[in-house]
């Protein structure tokens, strides 16, 4: 659905619903970005689990929270609506949130065996798994909501993607300092607790701010939704019911780890192979434009197994092996993760103005080109770690500056892929099927955590190598590894990026895919 864009119902050049998906988007961050900040150390240092364990266990649930969308995203489409979806991925996230403040008994180590609470061990998987549905719910239908206040061609669709990408950013920087600093310092209970109020924060902002959102993410077919299905149930109490069931089935992968890997790899063929049959039902443009989205799509999950070595690799690279102290201050590792965001809120009204003014003068840079100087500077930001390591001092710790220098590089990259790949999404998918493509361009973010924690089982060190400051080598071979990869096929990208960018037909003035042929669906 597009809004038709009025003067009398826009904010600073924007429609008005974006600053209430900007506010609410924020505080859902605010909990996500605290509970992914401190779940590393919460496994390897009150679990006590081994870095290859915390990790896989983080590689699972990355992966899992962004598999969930694609099922998510297509029930938005067929029958919730993406705005039905938000409040009840909302409603999870709350419970999930809410109950990752449960922490029970520290673990403890007797005769060399691990002893911890099996209670909260438990309570700790159903509230990952409660969070896995609720963003299969939320995230692609939000994103989604952004994409329809604008029209097909209007230019400001780009930097209003941007500018929704800033705000929740506000919520993870925010959530980097609040909830980090409690968790390491005054408890978990404190830093998971206040994430879980940020997200009642959130819902309250989205339901009370509805009324802005001019018609965005109605259910297609509300008749529909509330008749009864086969089984005598109403078809949207039905939908709530299997999403109940599916916070089981998630509590019981993200214990078995070894199948969350087949799971990946089956929905991806099976996902590919859907979009690939839709696309070659459509006229040329709607087939090329597909094509070309799910190529790109592809190529992002090189990005995100690099940029999401951020919560785990990095994390405990920044607890082991970082000089934290500052002004006499020792800053917790977790609140390091606050370069990120704040990097993001001062630079993305920059980025935003700068593709303006670069399209404005035929020099702005295609998507293609985009992505391939994304995994360029992500790359650079581990070569920046590796350089930082060669100087470390006697007790095998990195200045700060070589961690925040990477993270500058990493949301440079980000920048130049991230938002531009969910405006593509909502600019190249046919109408019918854009909130599963939004499903699509998550699960490469599945895919590309569960690589990610391929990569950090790379970097992870013995336990009785930590205190004796070993790690560093382990942690520069392995930054040194992905600098290389990131490298390579960044290069490429930029290489055949003017080759690529012919399937998007921008340059010969067609309309968007929504008019071409939608019936073939």
């Amino acid at each position: 659905m597009n809004v038709v864009n009025d003067t009398d119902t826009t904010w600073f050049g924007h429609p008005r619903g974006l600053f209430v998906l900007f506010f609410a988007e924020m505080w859902e961050r605010f909990s996500y970005y605290g509970m992914r900040g401190l779940l590393v150390f919460y496994l390897t240092k009150h679990f006590l689990f081994s870095d290859t364990i915390a990790t896989g266990i983080y590689a699972s649930y990355g992966a899992l929270v962004y598999l969930a969308p694609v099922l998510g995203g297509l029930v938005a489409d067929r029958y919730l609506g993406f705005r039905r979806s938000v409040i009840f991925g909302a409603v999870l996230l709350c419970c999930g949130h809410l109950g990752m403040a449960f922490e029970g008994e520290p673990a403890r180590l007797v005769d060399g065996v691990v002893q911890a609470d099996a209670t909260a061990l438990q309570i700790l998987y159903v509230s990952l798994a409660l969070i896995i549905v609720g963003v299969g719910f939320l995230k692609p239908s939000i994103s989604s909501i952004v994409g329809a206040l604008y029209t097909a061609d209007d230019s400001r669709r780009d930097g209003g993607f941007t500018l929704f990408y800033m705000g929740i950013n506000v919520g993870a920087m925010l959530a980097a300092l609040t909830c980090g600093y409690l968790g390491e310092t005054y408890g978990w209970a404190y830093g998971f607790g206040l994430a879980g109020i940020g997200m009642v924060i959130g819902l309250i902002t989205f339901i009370r701010g509805q009324h802005l959102l001019q018609g965005a993410g109605e259910a297609p077919d509300l008749a529909l939704l509330q008749s009864a299905n086969s089984f005598g149930l109403r078809r949207d109490w039905a939908i709530y019911l299997g999403a109940v069931l599916a916070v089981g089935v998630f509590w019981w992968l993200i214990q078995n780890q070894a199948v969350v890997s087949g799971l990946l790899g089956w929905t991806s063929a099976a996902v590919v192979c859907l979009v690939i049959g839709i696309a070659v039902q459509q006229e040329r443009v709607a087939r090329d434009r597909l094509l070309l989205l799910l190529f790109l799509t592809a190529v992002s999950v090189v990005f995100w197994a690099l940029f999401e070595q951020a919560g785990s690799s990095m994390n405990l690279f920044a607890d082991r092996n970082v000089d934290r102290q500052i002004l006499g201050f020792t800053v917790a590792a977790s609140q390091l993760q606050f370069f990120n965001p704040a990097f993001i809120i001062l630079l993305a009204p920059l980025f935003s103005m700068l593709w303006v003014y670069l399209a404005k003068r035929g020099w702005e840079p295609s998507t293609p080109a985009k992505f391939g100087l994304a995994i360029l500077q992500v790359g650079l930001g581990f070569g920046a770690l590796v350089y930082g390591a060669s100087l470390a001092d006697g007790q095998g710790k990195v200045a700060m500056l070589w961690l925040m220098l990477a993270y500058f590089l990493h949301t440079t990259g980000e920048l130049c892929l991230s938002p531009v790949g969910l405006s593509m999404v909502t600019r190249l998918a046919i109408g019918k099927v854009v909130g599963l493509m939004m499903g699509v361009w998550f699960l490469s973010s599945s895919v590309a955590h569960y690589v990610a924690g391929f990569i950090a089982s790379l970097a992870s060190a013995d336990p009785q190598s930590v205190a004796a400051g070993d790690t560093l080598a382990l942690y520069s071979d392995t930054f040194a590894l992905v600098a290389k990869v990131a490298g390579v096929v960044g290069l490429v990208m930029l290489v055949l990026a003017p080759l690529i960018s012919r399937f998007a037909h921008e340059s010969e003035g067609e309309g968007h895919p929504e008019s071409e042929s939608p019936e073939k669906l």
